[in-house]
Formats: structure tokens, C-alpha cells, sequence
């Protein structure tokens, strides 16, 4: 399903197949050495080259869960390069990440697609593994 390498501050996951449904990072084999951002920064990296023939789901969908209560997070998603989603998120334990699919079907490209969102916490922080999730493919 998936390979995950986890850095200080960087999480990458990289997709063998395009799963379908909700998956939790639990689930995608994301330890809790990943889940503890000392710096407060956070580097997620999804690796979707190689994953064959696909549909996005019709609303990909990032929801984030972290144990603080964090006064402002700031959030920017890339795909291939180009910023698709940037936003500044306030108040709470939770960020929901909504992507446009067509915009990622339009960035698409035939060798590499890689997803690269950065999240900047006030405070140190640490995901909720079991919580988080990803929904990316039908």
C-alpha cells in the first residue's frame, strides 16, 4: 500500500496503488516518532508516482488532529511545484485540508506527482495518528 520514511519534522509517504476510502496515518504506518514536532513545523510528503491508473475522490480530503489546543496554524499544499491551497487556520485541536480535484487532475504529470503540505504550529505539537487522515482516490 505504502512506504513511509520519517525525518525530524518531514513525514514521507509514498503510495504503491491508489487506495480507496479513509485512511487514518495509523493505518498508512506512520510511527509516533513522526507525530512529535518538536519545532513546531511539519513537512508532510505524498508520493503518488507510480500508482497507475486512478480517480481522486471527489473532494480529496486532509483532516489533521493534534493534541494542542494551537492559537494559529498555517497551512500550504503543493502539488508538482505549484501552491494549491494556502491558509491560516485558527483556534483548536483540528485542521481540515479540502484540495480541488480537478486542480490536481490538471497538474497531473506522467513521471512524478508528488502532494507536499506544510504546517506551521505557534508551539511544539504532536498528531493524533489515530485520528489523521488522508482521502485522496475513489
Amino acid at each position: 500500500m505504502s512506504n513511509v520514511e520519517i525525518n525530524q519534522g518531514e513525514i514521507k509517504v509514498k503510495f504503491n496503488e491508489p487506495t480507496s476510502g479513509k485512511l487514518s496515518f495509523e493505518e498508512l504506518g506512520i510511527s509516533s516518532e513522526g507525530a512529535s514536532l518538536e519545532g513546531g513545523l511539519l513537512r508532510l510528503v505524498f508520493d503518488l508516482e507510480g500508482i497507475g491508473e486512478h480517480e481522486y475522490y471527489q473532494v480529496p480530503t486532509l483532516e489533521l488532529f493534534y493534541e494542542e489546543n494551537m492559537s494559529e496554524t498555517h497551512w500550504v499544499c503543493e502539488f508538482n511545484g505549484k501552491t494549491i491551497l494556502d491558509k491560516l487556520d485558527h483556534y483548536g485541536h483540528s485542521t481540515i485540508l479540502l484540495l480541488n480535484r480537478k486542480v490536481l487532475s490538471e497538474l497531473e504529470q506522467h513521471h512524478e506527482n508528488v502532494l507536499i503540505i506544510h504546517a506551521e504550529f505557534p508551539q511544539p505539537a504532536k498528531l493524533n495518528l489515530k485520528e489523521s487522515s488522508i482521502r485522496l482516490f475513489k
